[in-house]
């Protein structure tokens, strides 16, 4: 073969492995995003969580058993609590609050859970989209609302920030049922 045709084939070959190669990274150039103009959302909307009964809607599914704490130190729960308009049990249910949260207090006085959860909306003008809390949730502050951080969202809510405040509409001590309004400001585009 002539060394010129030799040549030109090898240049060729390596031109095709490192186009290849800049083609497989795992990134693509950073481009500006196109946001529109941040909108801020209020939301107003009460969550159901129930322990008791036959189905229950959160469940303890660990706990800690070095511990005798009178506010459950170490429990780590699993809920799917419905989410209504109003804090009647047979209110009209606009969704769901999926997550965990876990016992995160020894002292009954400052009782605190830290909790993930998305807010799914499956009914009505948010149908299909969600905000996400991942926050402190110092239960024992009773005598106020207390704050929890929304850390993002979908659907509607896509790129969400914002905030909930939380305040307990009743409780039944014995059972742990409670019935809590959730007072969200939501910020997204």
């Amino acid at each position: 073969m002539n060394m010129r045709i030799i040549i030109t084939i090898v240049c060729v070959c390596m031109s095709v492995a490192v186009m290849a190669r800049r083609e497989t990274s795992y990134y693509s150039k950073t481009k500006q995003a196109n946001l529109k103009e941040e909108k801020v959302t209020r939301l107003q909307f009460y969550l159901h969580d129930i322990l008791s009964g036959q189905d229950p809607s959160a469940v303890r599914i660990a706990h800690a058993n070095l511990t005798n704490s009178p506010v459950g130190f170490g429990s780590l729960f699993v809920m799917d609590d419905p989410l209504t308009i109003g804090p009647e049990k047979d209110s009209k249910e606009i969704g769901n609050g999926r997550g965990m949260y876990v016992s995160g207090s020894k002292d009954m006085s400052k009782f605190t859970i830290v909790m993930y959860a998305d807010l799914a909306f499956t009914k009505g003008k948010y149908k299909g989209s969600s905000i996400s809390v991942f926050s402190r949730n110092p239960v024992a502050e009773e005598a106020g609302e207390r704050e929890v951080a929304i850390v993002g969202g979908r659907g509607k809510f896509r790129m969400a920030k914002g905030f909930v405040k939380i305040k307990t509409h009743q409780i039944d001590m014995k059972t742990g049922d409670a019935v809590l309004r959730y007072d969200a400001t939501v910020y997204h585009y």
